[in-house]
């Protein structure tokens, strides 16, 4: 059994999905970040950076729990415990890994900062704003580039999408119109129709 910790966020639906996906049995315990729950003395021992989602499994490498903090770290785990949406070959593989880490070092980050100045911040910075709507719209581009020659970023479905899908949903939040985008929109349907993914951004 995976216990789940997450939070109805871009990262956090990544493990979500994921886990439905691939079929494992998994409890959810919300970790209310509003609250300030992620700071919390028994979930810092498994997320150390205080950061959602984090995963324990029961059933770990060689039989032993494993705990699990990073989303990335967590789909790759998953992906390798299952042998699901990650190739077996070394090249496709390592496309996979690629377009993960384009993920994890683009997209992440600079959506992460497109959400916080264009809808939270206590005060209005124009060029924070611009600054970080510009590079959204830039990896909006890459996406869309390598779209319009394949389904799927990597080929076939993989957890490359995943990583990707949960930020692409906050599109709205990114001042972006989808008519510039057609081969990123038919991805971002395509996937929002599997019932996997369907069942995983309704947790928590």
């Amino acid at each position: 059994m995976i216990d789940l910790y997450t939070w109805g966020t871009p990262n956090g639906v990544k493990a979500s999905i994921m886990l439905e996906e691939v079929a494992l049995p998994y409890r959810v315990h919300p970790v209310n970040i509003g609250a300030d729950e992620q700071f919390e003395p028994a979930f810092l021992k498994i997320s150390p950076n205080n950061k959602i989602p984090a995963i324990v499994d029961s059933d770990g490498p060689g039989g032993e729990p494993i705990s699990l903090f990073e989303s990335g770290a967590i789909l790759l785990y998953l992906a390798d415990k299952t042998g699901r949406l990650i190739p077996a070959d070394a090249r496709g593989r390592w496309r996979v890994m690629e377009w993960l880490m384009f993920q994890m070092g683009g997209v992440g980050p600079m959506f992460g900062q497109a959400n916080h100045f264009r809808r939270f911040a206590k005060e209005e910075v124009p060029y924070a704003i611009e600054r970080y709507t510009t590079e959204a719209h830039r990896l909006y581009g890459v996406m869309e580039r390598r779209l319009a020659e394949r389904d799927f970023l990597a080929g076939d479905y993989s957890i490359a999408d995943i990583a990707c899908f949960g930020w692409v949903r906050r599109w709205e939040w990114h001042g972006i119109d989808w008519a510039d985008y057609p081969n990123l929109h038919r991805w971002f349907e395509a996937i929002g129709e599997r019932p996997a993914v369907q069942r995983g951004i309704k947790v928590p």
